[in-house]
C-alpha cells in the first residue's frame, strides 16, 4: 500500500477539484447562451443542449402560424414539435415578439414593446444560461450556483427527474369556449396530504374573486403525518410518485414501471443530471384534464410516435368540466364522449362544451322574494352533477320521492338546481345555487333545473278554442291508460325494492346475531365510534393499513379504532365472516380485538389498547424516548412471549395465518410490559393485492424474507425470518442497518454473528445495559436468530420449534452464516458501507429536508443492504 504524506495528499485533492471545475465550466460554456443574446420569433432560431435532444425558442402554435409561443421541445423527433415547457402557455405571441437575455442577467420575453415574461433575474450575478440535455434551462451566476430554471416553473408537462412541490403546480391550456382549465398540485388536509387534479371553473362565472371556485376529480394516495416537503417526482424509468423525507422515510408510488429496479429515490438528484436520457419520456396534463404519461417508441408498427404508458382517469365522463357546464355522456365502448347541453344553455360554435345561460344565475327579485311564476322546473333523468360545498344551499334526507326534490329548488329563489339519489338506500336532495363543473350518466339520479317559463323548454301556448279542447280530450284518452300502467309498474318496482332491502336488512341482523351469540366482536355504528374516540381527534399511529385513534367504551374501557384504507376486496357479509374467525383466536399474546364496524365503504377494527406502546419505542434510543431501557430478563421474556404467539396463528389455528409484517412497531406491550402481536389477521383481511410497500410485496424493507424478492412461495416462514430480524433488533437494542454506526458494526447482523462465532457475544448487547446480562440466554437468543434467518427455507425452524429452543427445552445446533450476510462480507463491509454512505449524502443533498416520520403511510423505516 501506498502511503502518501498530508501535503500531498492535499495537493492532489486541489488538482482534482480544480480539473472537476475547469471541465464544469467548460461544459457550460460549450452548450452556454452568453449576456445580451437574443431571439427572434420570426426567425425561427433556437438555443440547443449539446447532443441537441432539447431547443428553447419560438415555435407556431397549433392553432395559428401567426401566433407563436416561447417553450422548450423535444428537438429531434420527426413530426410536430412536442412541447416541455412554456412560461406562456396561455398567452401565445406575434412573430415579432423577442426573448432577450440582457446584460443584467434578465431573460425577458417582449411583444411589439410590451413586456409578456421576464425571468426577475436582473442583478443576480447571472453569467449564463444553458440548455441541459435534461430539458432544464438553467441561468447560472459566476459561482456556478443555479440562479433561476424552468424545472421550478412547470406549465403543463413533467420531465424526468424535475421536482413537483407543494408549492408549484402543472396548469393545463385554456379550452377556447369555456374558457376553464386543470391543475395538478398537492392538496393539503388536517393531517394528510394528496396529489389532485382539479378543474378551475373560468373566471368569467363569478363576478367576485372570493366566489372562484375549483373542483378536484382525481387524487393520488394519501401520505398522512408527514412533516417537511413532500414532491412529486416521475423518474428516468417511467414511474411516478411522490418521496417525502430523507431516505429514512418514504416514497408512494401513483404508478410503477415494471421496469424500474431504482426506485423513485433514484429520480430525486436527476435534475442535476445532464446526460440525455435513454428513452424520452413526459407527464402531460392535457387540455381534455386528464394526467397521461408519455414514451417515445422508435418502433410501432414500423413508424416512431408517442406511445400512452399510463392514464390517471380511465373515463372521460370522470373529469370535471370536460363538457363545460354540460353533461358529460359515454358511448356504448365506455371510451369516447359526447356532451349535451343543461336546459337553458347552448353549444358555441363547433366545441363541445357549453355556454353559460344568464338564466342559470339569479332567481331573487330585487327584495329577495321568490319569482315561482317566471320559472319552471326542468327534468334531466338518470344524471348527476360535480358539485363544491360553496355550491350547497341544502342537502334534505327527508324527501322520498323524486319530484318534491325539485319542488324544493323551485321554492327557494337562489336555487338554480337540484340533484336527487340514493345513498346506501337513503335519500337525498342536494339544492344547488351553481352549476359549473358539468353532469355525468348516473341511472340512480335525477338532475332538475330552473328554467324560464316563457323560454324554449315551455309548454306550446294556446291559440284555439274548440279544435284544441277535442285535441285536448283525445290527448287525455290516451294519456290515461299511460299513467295508469305506469303507476301499476312503479307500484311492483316500489315492492320489490322494498322486499329486496327488508331482505337484506333482515340478512344483516340475522348475520350480526349469530355472531354476537358465538361470542365474537361486537357490532358498532360508525357513528358510535366516532362519539367514543372523540371524533377521532387522538391519533395513535399511521401504519400500512390504516390509521388508529385511542377511544374508551361506555365502562371507562379503553380501545384502540383502527380506519382501515379504501381498498378492501371484500363485500361486508365476506368482512364480517373474516372479523368473525380473527375475533374468536384468543391468545394471552395477540392483541385481542373487541369489536369491528362495517357500513357502506367504512371498515373498522376495534382493539383493546396498550398503555406501553410498541416495542420500538423501548428498544431502539432516541432523544424522545432516551429515558426508556427495558432490562435483559424482560427483553428476553417479550422474545418468548412474541414467538408464542405468533406459533400460535401458526400451528393451533384452523387456517394458518401469515402475519407478513412481524417488525418490533407491530409488537404492543401492556402495562405489565407483556407483548401482543398486532395486526396478525390483517394479511387475511385485507387481500393479497393490498399493499402499501414501495417494493410491491408485503412487509417491510429490512424484516422481508429473501422469497419475496425472488418471487418462491411465500409460507410461514417469511414470518420465521422476520421474526429472527426481530429478535436480532431486540438483542442489539439498535436497527439491523445503521449508518451512523462505523464500518465494523454497522451491519449488525454480520458484526453479531462474527462476535458470536468467536465466543465473544457480550460485545454486540445493548450497550445502555452495560453488560447486564445472562451470557448463556444471549448466545441462545443469537443462535435462533440466525437460524430464523437463514436463506434456504427448509433450514428455518417452526415458530414452535423457536419457543423450545428459546425456553432451552432442546438444545441447538451452531447455525452456519445466512448465504445473504456471507455475500455481504465477501464483498467487503467497508466497500458496502462507503457505497451506502455515497448513496445516503445523495438523498440527503436533495432539495427536501423534513425530519424522518414513523408514522408514514409508506415507509423505508429499515433500509435492507439487499
Amino acid at each position: 500500500m501506498v502511503h502518501m504524506s498530508p501535503n500531498l495528499l492535499s495537493s492532489a485533492l486541489a488538482l482534482i477539484l480544480l480539473l472537476f471545475i475547469a471541465e464544469l465550466c467548460w461544459c457550460i460554456e460549450s452548450s452556454g447562451v452568453v449576456l445580451g443574446s437574443r431571439l427572434l420569433a420570426k426567425e425561427n432560431k433556437a438555443w440547443f443542449s449539446d447532443n441537441k435532444t432539447f431547443a428553447f425558442g419560438f415555435t407556431p402554435t397549433a392553432e395559428s402560424h401567426d401566433k407563436y409561443q416561447l417553450s422548450i421541445w423535444f428537438a429531434q423527433l420527426p413530426g410536430d414539435r412536442t412541447l416541455a415547457w412554456s412560461p406562456s402557455i396561455n398567452s401565445p405571441v406575434t412573430r415579432d415578439a423577442i426573448l432577450e437575455f440582457d446584460n443584467t442577467g434578465n431573460l425577458m420575453l417582449m411583444d411589439r414593446g410590451t413586456t409578456v415574461w421576464a425571468s426577475n433575474t436582473s442583478e443576480t450575478g447571472v453569467e449564463t444560461a444553458v440548455m441541459s440535455e435534461n430539458g432544464n434551462f438553467i441561468l447560472y451566476a459566476d459561482n456556478l450556483s443555479i440562479v433561476w430554471q424552468s424545472f421550478s416553473h412547470p406549465s403543463d408537462t413533467l420531465l424526468p427527474g424535475q421536482p413537483l412541490t407543494v408549492s408549484l403546480e402543472l396548469t393545463s391550456s385554456k379550452s377556447p369556449a369555456p374558457g376553464g382549465y386543470y391543475t395538478l398540485k398537492m392538496l393539503q388536509h388536517p393531517t394528510s396530504l394528496n396529489l389532485a387534479l382539479t378543474y378551475n371553473v373560468p373566471e368569467s362565472y363569478h363576478m367576485s374573486p372570493e366566489l372562484y371556485s375549483n373542483y378536484s376529480y382525481w387524487s393520488g394516495p394519501d401520505i398522512s403525518n408527514v412533516t417537511g416537503d413532500v414532491v412529486a417526482v416521475l423518474d428516468k424509468a417511467g414511474s411516478f410518485g411522490m418521496v417525502y423525507g430523507s431516505s429514512s422515510d418514504g416514497a408512494v408510488y401513483v404508478y410503477k414501471n415494471d421496469g424500474d429496479y431504482g426506485g423513485l429515490f433514484s429520480a430525486v438528484n436527476q435534475s442535476n443530471d445532464w446526460s440525455r436520457p435513454s428513452v424520452l419520456r413526459r407527464l402531460i396534463l392535457e387540455g381534455n384534464g386528464n394526467l397521461r404519461l408519455y414514451r417515445w417508441d422508435n418502433d410501432v408498427n414500423g413508424s416512431r410516435q408517442w406511445v400512452a404508458e399510463w392514464a390517471a382517469v380511465s373515463n372521460p365522463c370522470g373529469i370535471a368540466g370536460i363538457c363545460g357546464n354540460g353533461i358529460c355522456n359515454l358511448d356504448r365502448s365506455k371510451t369516447n364522449a359526447s356532451c349535451t347541453c343543461l336546459p337553458g344553455t347552448s353549444k358555441v360554435g363547433n366545441d363541445i362544451s357549453c355556454s353559460v345561460n344568464s338564466s342559470l344565475t339569479g332567481k331573487c327579485g330585487p327584495h329577495h322574494e321568490n319569482l315561482t311564476s317566471q320559472f319552471k322546473i326542468s327534468t334531466v333523468q338518470q344524471t348527476a352533477y360535480y358539485f363544491s360545498g360553496s355550491s350547497v344551499i341544502a342537502n334534505y334526507s327527508d324527501i322520498e320521492s323524486v319530484s318534491k326534490c325539485g319542488n324544493a329548488c323551485l321554492s327557494n329563489c337562489d336555487c338554480v338546481a337540484s340533484v336527487y339519489g340514493l345513498s346506501e338506500e337513503n335519500p337525498y336532495c342536494w339544492v344547488l345555487r351553481n352549476l359549473e363543473f358539468g353532469g355525468f350518466e348516473d341511472p340512480g339520479s335525477t338532475l332538475f333545473v330552473k328554467v324560464e317559463a316563457n323560454g324554449s323548454f315551455g309548454g306550446d301556448k294556446q291559440t284555439g278554442n274548440s279544435s284544441d279542447e277535442s285535441q285536448s280530450t283525445r290527448d287525455k284518452v290516451l294519456i290515461l291508460p299511460i299513467v295508469l300502467s305506469m303507476t301499476v309498474l312503479i307500484a311492483l318496482l316500489g315492492c320489490l325494492l322494498y322486499i329486496n332491502i327488508h331482505r337484506k336488512r333482515s340478512l344483516k341482523r340475522a348475520l350480526e346475531g349469530s355472531l354476537i351469540l358465538s361470542g365474537a366482536p361486537i357490532s358498532f355504528s360508525y357513528r358510535d365510534l366516532q362519539h367514543r374516540t372523540n371524533n377521532f381527534s387522538e391519533l395513535l399511529g399511521t401504519g400500512g393499513f390504516g390509521s388508529v385513534y385511542k377511544g374508551s367504551l361506555g365502562d371507562g374501557t379503553l380501545i384502540a379504532v383502527k380506519k382501515l384504507g379504501k381498498v378492501l376486496p371484500h363485500g361486508e357479509r365476506e368482512f364480517i365472516t373474516e372479523v368473525n374467525t380473527i375475533g374468536s383466536m384468543h391468545h394471552m399474546n395477540l392483541v385481542r380485538l373487541r369489536g369491528y364496524c362495517s357500513e357502506g365503504t367504512r371498515r373498522l377494527l376495534v382493539y383493546e389498547f396498550m398503555k406501553n406502546g410498541s416495542l420500538d419505542k423501548w428498544i431502539f434510543h432516541s432523544y424522545s424516548n432516551r429515558d426508556r431501557l427495558l432490562i435483559w430478563p424482560t427483553r428476553f421474556r417479550i422474545a418468548i412471549a412474541t414467538a408464542q404467539g405468533i406459533a400460535y396463528f401458526h400451528e393451533q389455528c384452523r387456517n394458518r395465518i401469515i402475519h407478513c409484517d412481524i417488525k418490533p412497531e407491530n409488537i404492543l406491550l401492556d402495562e405489565n410490559f407483556c407483548p401482543k402481536v398486532s395486526d396478525f389477521g390483517l394479511a387475511k383481511l385485507m387481500g393479497r393485492e393490498h399493499s402499501h410497500v414501495v417494493t410491491m410485496v408485503r412487509g417491510t424493507r429490512g424484516y422481508l424474507a429473501p422469497e419475496w424478492v425472488s418471487n418462491r412461495p411465500i409460507t410461514v416462514k417469511a414470518d420465521v425470518y422476520s421474526y429472527g430480524m426481530l429478535l436480532l433488533e431486540i438483542v442489539g437494542g439498535r436497527r439491523n442497518l445503521d449508518m451512523t454506526c462505523d464500518a465494523e458494526d454497522f451491519f449488525y447482523p454480520g458484526w453479531a454473528y462474527k462476535e458470536m462465532s468467536e465466543g465473544t457475544p457480550e460485545k454486540v448487547v445493548d450497550r445502555r445495559l452495560e453488560g447486564a446480562i445472562e451470557k448463556e440466554e444471549l448466545m441462545r437468543a443469537l443462535m435462533v436468530a440466525f437460524w430464523c434467518i437463514q436463506d434456504e427455507v427448509s433450514t428455518r425452524p417452526t415458530m414452535g420449534e423457536v419457543v423450545k429452543m428459546l425456553e432451552g427445552s432442546v438444545d441447538i445446533n451452531m447455525p452456519p452464516m445466512p448465504q445473504t450476510v456471507l455475500e455481504l462480507i465477501e464483498e467487503g463491509l467497508d466497500h458496502v458501507y462507503r457505497s451506502m454512505k455515497r448513496e445516503l449524502n445523495q438523498f440527503s443533498s436533495f432539495t427536501i429536508t423534513t425530519q424522518p416520520s414513523s408514522n408514514a403511510t409508506c415507509s423505508y423505516s429499515t433500509m435492507s443492504p439487499r
